[in-house]
């Protein structure tokens, strides 16, 4: 697994974390660091929490919109975790290409989620992928 696989990695368990929590992600994040968790979230994992806390009524809005059928409260958390930071790097992370945030998205729904979570995962984020080029201008 790529440095970057293992920072999205280490995003999500601070996201889910703090979403299971009530807590606020950016203080999860600090604590894990202080504590000095080994391995501690890296730069690019600090990276993904700050963004995806700094844009998240935005990305929740996009989920909200374009999740057929599906509300965020009834998205398991895990999956909502993934979501987040998959839409953050595909709308916000320059040096992403959208192919590659759709693709470490579905692989952590398939290491971390239920058997039907990819193909969720993978459904949503094209969606929203087919409007990517607009909503970047719109950011």
């Amino acid at each position: 697994m790529g440095a970057r696989s293992k920072a999205r990695k280490r995003a999500i368990d601070v996201l889910y974390a703090a979403e299971l929590r009530g807590a606020d992600p950016r203080t999860l994040l600090a604590e894990r660091i202080d504590t000095l968790e080994s391995p501690p979230p890296n730069d690019y994992a600090a990276k993904l929490v700050e963004g995806v806390v700094a844009h998240r009524d935005r990305i929740d809005e996009l989920l909200t919109e374009h999740a057929e059928g599906w509300t965020l409260s009834r998205m398991p958390a895990v999956d909502l975790a993934i979501l987040r930071l998959g839409l953050y790097e595909l709308l916000w992370a320059d040096d992403v290409p959208d192919p590659v945030a759709i693709d470490e998205a579905v692989h952590l729904a398939k290491s971390l989620s239920t058997d039907d979570s990819p193909r969720f995962v993978n459904g949503l984020l094209g969606r929203i992928a087919t409007i990517a080029d607009r909503l970047r201008t719109t950011r």
